[in-house]
């Protein structure tokens, strides 16, 4: 089955935070899962470089938006190494093939008779980049960007009927599959269910020159949502190649689509109208995760509790970061972060665990075994519960059997005690034995490994096969 998954777009206004790793990594996850049941997979990214906050921040650090916006993509393209991903493309909204399909995508919609040109006077949250109505509002306040002064705007822009497509949509909302968690699927219901607005697509040139300029009036640019979201099909060769990547994996494949749960209202709703407008097949399915908190307090640079995923991987190394924000970090729901927390997960369940484990009995093995284990397919299969779990997108719950197994192995070793028979000449047969047993254990831990700890699955599988001990896999906390 052909399958194509991918992130939002993170701005690149500021380095690349946790709650975007945690995005990519649960793609990535799935992705590795996939491609090893054999299904032909394809992964993308990028980056989304137009719109207001990204034109305020270039001025703000003296550089030219172009600069600006060129130093913080290849930041978040640095995450490929930094968290061994298994992405396949990299788009930039700034590139020009995604100039020409956001330019395609606004020609068919006016074709469409889905756009016109109206005076509007609307409050507008800049940490949104979009006006927002009544009931996104708490007080005077956008929800999502409480600290942030909404700005009154009166402006003459480009609309989009969004309003047209409000049965249609509910229509879509109503495939029990079409949203990941189903609170989220009922809170975009409600929301259409409430009657929908049109949305500005444009800016006035003056306001905002960087952006892409609307078709036959350079006088206005794009709204960034209208630009960023066509990325999903132009990464796919949409418009030009129709019968490559784009007819194989949205038109004939399925489709998954990874966001955060402030974007219901982009990914779901607006997103779709405009793909319905076109009369192109609608997302199959988008999962929401949750949003990462520390300390209590959601992460800002001015409660200074922001932990960045770079930070993460220089104290813990990428395999752990990998393992802590899928374990640690729940899927759906907002988590509580701290650094506290973290060194106690690492080394509680990576250092004293995993790690432990594996040392103790490859230890024994190239000691006391005089040659490798042999692993057959049976010991190397996949638990079904497993693999329903991470492709139920049900990550924590995933490794949460995989180190079950870990907590089995260490008790299978306190019991059995395969250190003392092997001193005993009438017991090292068994104990042997136990060795063994214990060394195909831990080949079948690093089989489930395989998606989410891809390097230690690699690792602890080679010191099988070599019969020997491996170098630390989870080095002390220094």
């Amino acid at each position: 089955m052909a399958r194509y998954i991918t992130t939002t777009l993170p701005y690149v206004n500021a380095d690349p935070h946790i709650g975007f790793a945690v995005e990519i990594l649960q793609a990535d996850a799935l992705v590795r899962s996939w491609r090893a049941n054999g299904e032909d997979v394809f992964f993308t990214t990028g980056t989304d470089e137009h719109g207001q906050k990204i034109f305020e921040a270039a001025e703000k650090a003296g550089q030219s938006v172009k600069d600006y916006v060129d130093h913080y993509a290849e930041e978040v393209h640095k995450l490929r190494e930094l968290l061994n991903l298994s992405t396949d493309a990299f788009i930039r909204t700034s590139d020009p093939a995604h100039y020409a399909a956001a330019t395609e995508m606004w020609k068919r919609c006016d074709a469409a008779g889905d756009i016109y040109k109206k005076s509007y006077t609307g409050l507008y949250c800049v940490g949104c980049e979009a006006y927002k109505t009544e009931r996104e509002l708490e007080g005077d306040r956008c929800i999502l960007h409480p600290t942030l002064t909404l700005e009154e705007r009166t402006e003459e822009n480009y609309f989009f009927r969004f309003s047209k497509y409000q049965d249609r949509l509910i229509e879509y909302l109503n495939r029990k599959d079409v949203i990941i968690p189903d609170w989220r699927r009922e809170e975009a219901l409600n929301f259409v269910n409430g009657g929908l607005e049109d949305f500005s697509i444009s800016r006035d040139v003056q306001k905002l020159s960087w952006g892409i300029p609307v078709p036959g009036d350079p006088s206005h640019v794009m709204y960034v949502w209208f630009d960023a979201l066509t990325s999903y099909i132009s990464t796919l060769g949409w418009p030009d190649d129709q019968e490559g990547n784009f007819k194989k994996f949205w038109e004939e494949g399925t489709t998954l689509q990874v966001a955060g749960k402030d974007q219901v209202r982009f990914q779901s709703l607006m997103w779709q109208a405009m793909l319905m407008s076109l009369d192109i097949k609608n997302t199959d399915q988008v999962f929401y995760h949750g949003f990462i908190n520390s300390g209590g307090q959601r992460m800002s640079k001015s409660t200074g509790n922001v932990i960045s995923p770079y930070e993460l991987v220089e104290k813990y190394g990428t395999e752990a970061t990998r393992y802590l924000l899928l374990r640690h970090v729940h899927p759906t729901e907002d988590s509580d972060v701290t650094w506290e927390r973290l060194d106690e997960w690492y080394t509680a369940n990576l250092v004293n665990g995993l790690g432990n484990l594996v040392a103790r009995v490859m230890k024994l093995a190239e000691e006391h075994l005089e040659e490798p284990v042999t692993l057959s397919p049976y010991d190397l299969r996949v638990e079904e519960e497993f693999t329903q779990k991470l492709q139920s997108l049900k990550f924590n719950e995933a490794l949460d059997l995989v180190f079950d197994h870990v907590s089995k192995g260490d008790e299978y070793m306190t019991a059995s005690e395969p250190y003392k028979k092997i001193k005993d000449e009438e017991t090292r047969d068994q104990a042997k034995i136990d060795i063994a047993k214990l060394v195909k254990h831990i080949a079948k831990i690093a089989r489930h490994l395989a998606p989410i700890l891809p390097t230690t699955h690699e690792a602890i599988l080679a010191c099988v096969e070599e019969n020997k001990k491996p170098e630390n896999l989870f080095p002390r906390l220094s």
